[in-house]
């Protein structure tokens, strides 16, 4: 593929009829992308500076799939201009959000990213922070547990919860049915040309996703009169997978506490917005989560944390009414006309990380029947649960939690005694848990929340349950 010298951040435009917004970008002025969304139509009008700075911002984070093509050594923005520190939130943002991308293609990326700055006045906010306890929040979804346990927390709390989807999907649809709850939609469409660059062998990989989510969350939440994006992060995304030319690279790095603590102070200081930005799961690790989660088996079925199956399968919607929790065990088995119905891929990590922390709490015989087979049982699995308990390599580069997490997990299922023949299991046994000193201790601690998080303090008191009682 050619090489181009110069990323240019060109326009960004919104549509407040329509929602329609339009992201454009260049590589020399000779490669044009346009990336398009489509927001739900505002319901408030929203002062225009302060709008103006939240399209930019997200107009900066989108040029982040364009930018990975060819990684230009220039960064030009016609689009606006950065102070100082604007200038180092995109760069922070672009550097460690690249990390996995970085290191999956070998690239030295020290100095690599400037971000020109010109700017020298710092733009004040132009709205009070609320101080009065807010109820009418955002909450965005992915198919997953996660999103599940905030939403469920938000509703026994009194909060007025509207969920936000990315593009629609048949899990997301289900989900929706069952929490009973509002959804909005937001449609995003890609360039084109960035595929057709990747077939001529353009760089690709991964790009910090959730990032880009939480700012177009927010510019709706904006539209939409809401009070706070709440997020659904838990402390796991904290730690990182590997070191690479002295940067710890962390495939969850825009889900990480470093990001959201940065993140608000963009939303608030630069921005000048007033709307609340946090994760509420941030003191749970994944393992408290599913704790939670057990808690609500009305989910279990229809919940996937599985990026391989949300790539590759287009899933037929489930039947309605009166019967339906059979004809999905039908699909699920493969027995239905309406075809098989599988959430779990069953080979990727984050399947065997999810099969790990359910079966700590759920029984053997309902995780058959969600995953289709016991994966403790599968031979393939076990370097992949090696890597996943600190064993071997490093952690591999999926949402999952951290090797103590794994091991607790490991150590709460070998107590239920549904697992103890399992070749995964025996392993454990071997190489894990001789170097276990107290697995009391570690349980607690996983189980545990931690004091760390950014949960704004009129939210925080409403929340007793999130936080331990030295929180």
């Amino acid at each position: 593929m050619q090489k181009y010298q110069r990323f240019v951040f060109d326009s960004y435009s919104l549509d407040q009829k329509s929602g329609e917004i339009a992201l454009k970008y260049s590589l020399d002025d000779t490669v044009h992308f346009t990336e398009h969304l489509k927001l739900p139509p505002a319901t408030k009008q929203v002062d225009p500076s302060v709008l103006d700075r939240a399209l930019f911002a997200l107009h900066m984070i989108g040029g982040v799939s364009y930018y990975k093509t060819c990684v230009p050594k220039t960064i030009e923005i016609r689009s606006g201009s950065l102070t100082k520190d604007q200038a180092h939130f995109f760069h922070e943002v672009y550097e460690k959000g690249l990390g996995e991308f970085f290191f999956r293609n070998d690239i030295d990326f020290r100095g690599l990213i400037q971000f020109p700055s010109n700017a020298e006045k710092i733009v004040p906010t132009n709205q009070k922070l609320k101080t009065k306890n807010s109820r009418r929040v955002l909450v965005p979804i992915g198919g997953g547990k996660d999103s599940i346990v905030t939403a469920e927390l938000l509703k026994k709390a009194g909060y007025d919860v509207t969920l936000l989807r990315m593009t629609g999907h048949p899990i997301i649809d289900e989900m929706v049915e069952a929490l009973s709850l509002p959804c909005l939609t937001i449609e995003r469409k890609l360039d084109p040309q960035l595929f057709e660059l990747n077939k001529q062998g353009a760089l690709n990989g991964h790009v910090p996703i959730t990032a880009y989510l939480t700012f177009a969350a927010h510019i709706v939440a904006m539209l939409q009169d809401f009070d706070a994006v709440v997020l659904s992060n838990e402390r796991s995304a904290n730690i990182g997978n590997v070191s690479f030319k002295g940067m710890v690279i962390n495939h969850q790095w825009s889900k990480s506490m470093e990001f959201e603590t940065m993140m608000q102070g963009y939303i608030q200081g630069t921005i000048g917005s007033s709307i609340a930005v946090f994760s509420l799961l941030r003191p749970w690790s994944e393992l408290k989560i599913v704790e939670e989660f057990a808690g609500h088996p009305e989910y279990l079925e229809i919940a996937t944390s599985c990026n391989k199956n949300w790539k590759i399968t287009s899933l037929p919607p489930l039947p309605a009414g009166e019967g339906a929790r059979g004809e999905r065990e039908k699909m699920r088995m493969g027995k239905s006309e309406n075809g098989p119905r599988n959430l779990w891929c069953c080979t990727c990590p984050k399947c065997a990380f999810v099969f790990a922390l359910y079966a700590a709490f759920i029984s053997r015989e309902k995780l058959e029947a969600v995953f289709g087979r016991n994966l403790y049982d599968d031979q393939s699995l076990l370097p992949l649960y090696r890597e996943l308990l600190g064993l071997e390599r490093y952690k591999p580069f999926e949402c999952v939690g951290t090797p103590e997490e794994t091991a607790a997990a490991f150590l709460l299922a070998r107590e239920r005694g549904q697992y103890l023949s399992s070749p995964a299991m025996i392993m454990f046994e071997k190489e894990k848990l001789p170097s276990i000193k107290n697995p009391e201790l570690l349980i607690r601690e996983a189980l545990e929340a931690s004091k760390e998080h950014a949960i704004p303090m009129e939210y925080l008191q409403n929340f007793p349950e999130v936080l331990s009682p030295k929180s």
